[in-house]
């Protein structure tokens, strides 16, 4: 498995073809009580406070100086790790990972050592029917939300309190509840994966490149027209589970450079260079069921190769193989409205651009196309707004700061001096485009209504790779089958669990290999506490011989640092990244290549998978901050009591006003 070919995992199963469950059974009240106190929060991801405050001072974001000027701003402290789906469940949930369980994108089966999903799991029918070659479910599949804890809409419901919470991360599926809510971080394509793209091409040298988060199929042009299939989830309703798919036909013009792309029930024209918006595609399962995508085809080239791109299989929000939206009706509501629009937790296709399928011009088209979709559906939303809660996010701000940090950083391995001429000030644009949704609200919100700008985390630029497992071999606590096979396998094919003491599986996450829980552990009980720290303290320590620096400037014991009950499941160990270090693309999945730091190469350039203290996030506010150093969890706390809600004793947060 290379670098992030984890993406191609899916964690959907065959659920998609038998999900039949209820989430939504549990809660009695409506949430629809008028309310004299409004609360509006809009979430800007990865928004940082050193640039926010920069680009303030430089005059370029009046609404977010006028807020300034008259509210509050504070630097907001982030998650340990500070990573989007960690963070975002501390703000949901009013605690640390210790009480809501979410410790990474990525955790491990310690029975298999291998890497899972953290946020949801999936589980098919039960029970079954089998006739020939079909089977069929005869009770429903199930999708489960790992996140712990309750979120504080579910809070807000006990009480009657309505409240629309639109793409926050981290609740996929949505968490049982009555009120308006839309998954957003978590929530996969079609095929249940992070999101796999596809790229349709004559150039062999393009399928031959081993590309994370898409797949490139070889076309051939016979009498001007190119037959392909475009691939979708598998079949759990046929007992070999094949892979379903669309056929679709290009017809080329002979002349100039368009094309007519014929899908079933549907025809249209691309030219060059041109997107064709959301087309709606049927996966036939069994001749009763079929499974409902959407997605964009983008005609890159025509001529002397041809090239189209087809956008991840986005669930279709009109028609939803699986829950996305509370209550169910809430998706189609907005479909209903605005057309078919991205359900992807994050839309932008980031793979895409790393791996030069996609220009920097052409990731920012698309990413154009998301901010419009959020933009309209935020009016609508806010026009409506009166009453309760409003949550409104932003993913943009933080994928742009991911591909184009490397062009306002001349030190980043990646900054190319005519990139950064032409698009070196594309995270300043997105930032400006936020200060303009932030000054639609501030012409909105009245005198009781209670206005948060937040982020989960800030950024910093990521310029070295920490590959942490060959740094646990080099040091003696990680061993090898065969030496001369290292940085050859991934999975922790070639390690020798009998004689391994600590291994890395995530982005920030270190277990020890211990007795009775692994599957092949040998660390006892007795010998845990002092081999804990013995690790953190010489992770603390190490010196990077080529920079001079310390790559890791804090490891965390979590039982030090977390409170809850989940805090035994968490790895023993979080690694907090200095300043321009972050975790290798290959150690998350048991990588272990030969050198402990390495140049990071890639557009993905910025990042926030660092230690807490270098990327706060943000906290602005139309109310004095009574809090000298708040963090994300202080703000669940400040939501109940607005509304006189008893703060909860498992919750880490204190009201900020």
């Amino acid at each position: 498995m290379k670098r992030r070919d984890f993406l191609k995992t899916a964690f959907l199963s065959g659920a998609i073809a038998s999900a039949g469950w209820d989430p939504f059974r549990a809660f009695t009240n409506q949430g629809r009580r008028d309310t004299s106190q409004k609360i509006l929060i809009l979430g800007f991801d990865g928004v940082d406070p050193h640039l926010l405050e920069t680009f303030i001072r430089q005059g370029k974001l009046p609404a977010f100086a006028k807020l300034w000027q008259e509210g509050d701003f504070k630097p907001l402290g982030t998650s340990i790790p500070p990573q989007s789906p960690v963070a975002w469940s501390n703000f949901i949930t009013g605690t640390d990972p210790g009480g809501h369980a979410i410790f990474d994108f990525i955790h491990r089966d310690p029975q298999q050592y291998l890497p899972t999903f953290s946020a949801s799991k999936t589980e098919e029918a039960k029970r079954t029917l089998n006739l020939g070659n079909l089977v069929l479910p005869l009770s429903g599949g199930e999708v489960t939300l790992l996140r712990q804890g309750k979120a504080f809409w579910q809070y807000l419901e006990e009480y009657d309190i309505p409240a629309t919470v639109f793409k926050i991360p981290s609740n996929y599926p949505p968490a049982p509840s009555k009120q308006r809510t839309i998954s957003g971080m978590g929530t996969p394509d079609i095929l249940g994966t992070y999101g796999i793209f596809n790229f349709y091409t004559t150039t062999a040298a393009e399928v031959q490149k081993d590309i994370g988060g898409g797949r490139i199929h070889n076309v051939y042009i016979i009498g001007n027209q190119i037959e392909a299939k475009l691939p979708g989830p598998i079949n759990s309703f046929k007992k070999d589970r094949p892979e379903t798919f669309v056929n679709f036909k290009v017809h080329i013009d002979p002349v100039h450079p368009v094309v007519k792309i014929s899908l079933p029930g549907e025809e249209f024209i691309l030219q060059e260079g041109e997107w064709s918006g959301w087309k709606r595609v049927e996966f036939p399962l069994i001749p009763t069921q079929s499974v409902s995508g959407i997605c964009m085809f983008y005609l890159k080239q025509v001529r002397p190769d041809f090239k189209l791109y087809v956008s991840p299989v986005n669930i279709d929000p009109a028609n939803p193989a699986l829950p996305i939206t509370t209550p169910s009706s809430y998706s189609k509501e907005l479909a209903e409205k605005f057309g078919p629009f991205f359900t992807k937790g994050l839309p932008a296709d980031t793979s895409a651009l790393d791996s030069d399928i996609l220009d920097e011009k052409e990731f920012l088209t698309q990413d154009d196309f998301i901010l419009a979709e959020r933009n309209a559906m935020f009016d609508y939303e806010l026009d409506r707004f009166e009453s309760g809660v409003l949550f409104y996010y932003v993913s943009s701000t933080d994928q742009r700061q991911h591909m184009f940090w490397r062009l306002i950083d001349k030190n980043h391995p990646s900054y190319e001096p005519k990139l950064a001429k032409e698009f070196g000030s594309a995270i300043e644009k997105i930032y400006t485009e936020v200060d303009k949704i932030l000054a639609k609200a501030l012409a909105k919100i009245d005198k009781n209504t209670t206005l948060i700008v937040m982020s989960d985390h800030g950024f910093c630029p990521f310029r070295y790779s920490f590959n942490l497992n060959t740094w646990l071999k080099e040091s003696g606590y990680l061993s090898l089958i065969n030496e001369w096979k290292q940085g050859q396998e991934d999975l922790f094919l070639n390690v020798d669990w009998h004689r391994t003491k600590a291994y890395a599986v995530g982005l920030n996450g270190l277990y020890l290999n211990l007795k009775g829980r692994e599957a092949e552990g040998i660390v006892t009980e007795r010998e845990k506490e002092a081999l804990m720290r013995e690790i953190a303290h010489k992770l603390e320590s190490y010196i990077d011989p080529t920079t001079g620096k310390r790559p890791i400037l804090r490891a965390y014991v979590t039982k030090d640092v977390y409170h809850g009950p989940y805090t035994h499941k968490a790895p023993e160990i979080i690694i907090g990244y200095n300043h321009g270090f972050r975790v290798s693309w290959t150690s998350p999945l048991g990588g272990i290549p030969k050198k402990i730091v390495e140049p990071n190469t890639e557009k993905w350039s910025g990042d926030h998978c660092m230690d807490p203290s270098v990327i706060p996030g943000i906290l602005m506010t139309n109310r004095p901050i009574k809090h000298s150093s708040p963090h994300l969890y202080d703000l669940t706390a400040s939501i109940l009591k607005t509304y006189g809600i008893p703060i909860p004793p498992t919750m880490r947060g204190k009201p900020i006003f």
